[in-house]
């Protein structure tokens, strides 16, 4: 049996969700087994998890504020109770603070950041990137039980079957050793690290004031912005949107990197989108090195006439 876990901030299922379900199942047809949804706290619609292939959907109440260590024990008992020997959870923050007390829980191995299904043929690999995408490791995982957190935007969710019943288990949920006081999420964007395209920017746009064109530009594309370390370091934008190596690492479709120079500490968060595209005065920035498309022009001369060319063909299409 595979287990997935689906978190569902604010009660919400997200894309991540949807995927995760979509590996279990395509990992429990090739095991000849079925996938098992699991949701912790208030969860609307979770049912709907049953079109992705879950055979059948657990819900368990009472632990509705995230507490890893919780949440871990919750986790390994669903997984006892339905006979699951692997765990498959999406690789967002929520999985990257459960994975290693899920797998201790279970006496389990574990590989983050999964970017294949299971290779049976000679034991149990996974493939996931490492040194930040510039290399391609196999993992053959031996223990009996597996944990697994699966890379975002890299299995698109297919619909296979139709809605089920939401059950709920008799689970017992661990007093939570930790008291949160507050809980501040962004809210009216798509993640980043669920972002399918993305339009970031950099120092070259000299000014906060000048991000309007920037902002623009995601709208018309139906984005979600994002920026370079030195443009959160000053304030010019939010923390939340820096990506790179000590940022968000992304996987979306579109990346359009404007006015960013592509140090390698940038690089390493974009560089397993699927298409880059750079924009930069410069033309011996690095960025276009890395880039499928690069324009070599005034990101100011640029950008507007992107954002007018773009409404003209929504307006004729």
């Amino acid at each position: 049996m595979v287990l997935v876990y689906i978190n569902s901030p604010e009660g919400k299922l997200k894309k991540s969700a949807f995927e995760a379900v979509t590996y279990g199942y395509k990992a429990a047809q090739s095991l000849d087994t079925e996938v098992v949804a699991l949701t912790i706290g208030n969860t609307d619609n979770a049912g709907i998890l049953g079109q992705y292939g879950a055979a059948k959907v657990l819900n368990i109440a009472g632990a509705e504020n995230f507490d890893s260590g919780t949440y871990a024990a919750i986790i390994a008992d669903a997984a006892q109770q339905v006979g699951a020997n692997i765990v498959v959870m999406p690789d967002d923050s929520t999985g990257k603070a459960l994975l290693g007390r899920v797998a201790v829980r279970m006496d389990a191995g574990a590989v983050s950041g999964v970017k294949t299904l299971p290779d049976t043929s000679a034991g149990f690999v996974v493939k996931k990137n490492v040194f930040s995408g510039k290399a391609i490791v196999d993992y053959n995982i031996t223990s009996d039980r597996k944990v697994l957190s699966i890379a975002g935007n890299t299995f698109p969710p297919e619909v296979v079957g139709s809605d089920v019943a939401v059950e709920t288990p008799s689970i017992n949920v661990p007093a939570s050793r930790v008291r949160i006081k507050e809980v501040s999420t962004v809210k009216g964007t798509v993640p980043l690290p669920e972002a399918e395209l993305v339009v970031s920017a950099g120092r070259g746009v000299k000014d906060p004031d000048n991000w309007g064109i920037i902002e623009e530009l995601a709208n018309e594309l139906g984005a979600t912005t994002a920026c370079s370390r030195p443009v959160a370091d000053v304030g010019w934008r939010p923390h939340h949107e820096h990506v790179g190596q000590t940022g968000v690492a992304i996987r979306p479709n579109l990346y359009i990197a404007i006015g960013i120079s592509g140090a390698i500490q940038h690089l390493a968060g974009v560089n397993q989108s699927k298409t880059i595209v750079v924009i930069n005065k410069d033309p011996e920035a690095p960025f276009f090195k890395a880039a499928d498309y690069g324009i070599v022009g005034d990101l100011f001369d640029v950008v507007p006439r992107l954002n007018d060319a773009i409404r003209k063909f929504k307006a004729t299409s």
